[in-house]
């Protein structure tokens, strides 16, 4: 069992990377991708694009015990309330799973025909104390468990939000219990540093956890993870390659003295990843 606080490299300046992946949609083995990327970790995805997907514990679980490689997962508050929840991470505790990344979800847009019925049980800060609590052998009614659990606990960031709202935000999730961060993607990496800035200011002091800085490979015609600047999306569809242009924001991130990477892998219109793409720029990051 390996946690993502093992794999960070800041002193050495060797790139840590989670990669991100959608789970398959179906129950069937076979759909899993035929290869992953090389990353330290693979952080699947919860039911990405509001797309009915199998439950990320279980996809994680598989490729861990399956394929030998190390997993995160992404639990988020939208879809179960708090009981639902815990009995989630247990299970996860169970399946050998110990990284988890905790976010709200995007909410159900209301042109959907019959939207689900969002529960919002807890906030996302609201559920980084209760897996912290896991891990001190408490459930959210505080009765004791028969075990503690023991996981790494991560949290998302969204600096296109406001970097002083963020801040804060970023300072209750630590004071939670959260032990590393990911970053929407990042296409100016002098705004990594106005974001320490401005933490330093809500907290008074530096962040004192990893974070994983998001970079994202565009996919010629596809999308992408939050607002993307137009100027990138003309460069790939003049014909510039995706990997090269990854590679470039890469390198950018490296003298900035951002090493720890959340790279995204392009998505198609219909939702299938390019993991293909992802691989190269995986290797390019590590001189490969």
């Amino acid at each position: 069992m390996v946690k993502v606080t093992d794999c960070c490299y800041e002193v050495t300046g060797r790139p840590a990377v989670i990669c991100d992946l959608s789970p398959p949609r179906s129950g069937s083995p076979a759909d899993l991708p035929d290869f992953f990327p090389e990353a330290d970790f693979l952080l699947v995805g919860y039911c990405p694009g509001r797309a009915v997907r199998a439950d990320s514990a279980m996809v994680a679980a598989q490729i861990q015990q399956q394929r030998g490689r190390e997993t995160a997962v992404t639990l988020i508050t939208r879809d179960q309330n708090r009981l639902a929840l815990q009995a989630h991470l247990l299970g996860a505790q169970l399946l050998g799973l110990h990284n988890v990344v905790a976010a709200a979800g995007d909410p159900f847009p209301p042109t959907d025909a019959k939207p689900p019925q969002a529960v919002d049980d807890y906030r996302p800060t609201e559920l980084i104390a209760s897996i912290a609590a896991l891990n001190r052998g408490r459930d959210f009614r505080n009765a004791p468990l028969a075990a503690p659990t023991d996981f790494c606990i991560g949290a998302t960031v969204d600096l296109g939000r406001g970097l002083r709202r963020e801040a804060e935000l970023t300072r209750r999730k630590i004071a939670a219990g959260v032990h590393f961060l990911i970053t929407q993607p990042l296409y100016d990496p002098a705004l990594a540093a106005k974001f320490q800035a401005a933490y330093a200011a809500a907290a008074g002091s530096g962040i004192p956890i990893p974070i994983f800085y998001g970079l994202q490979v565009l996919e010629p015609g596809g999308l992408a993870f939050g607002p993307t600047p137009p100027a990138a999306w003309a460069e790939v569809a003049t014909g510039r390659s995706p990997i090269d242009q990854a590679l470039e924001w890469g390198a950018a991130f490296h003298a900035a003295g951002l090493h720890n990477i959340y790279l995204l892998p392009g998505i198609h219109p219909g939702g299938r990843r390019n993991y293909t793409a992802a691989q190269s720029v995986a290797a390019g990051l590590r001189g490969g």
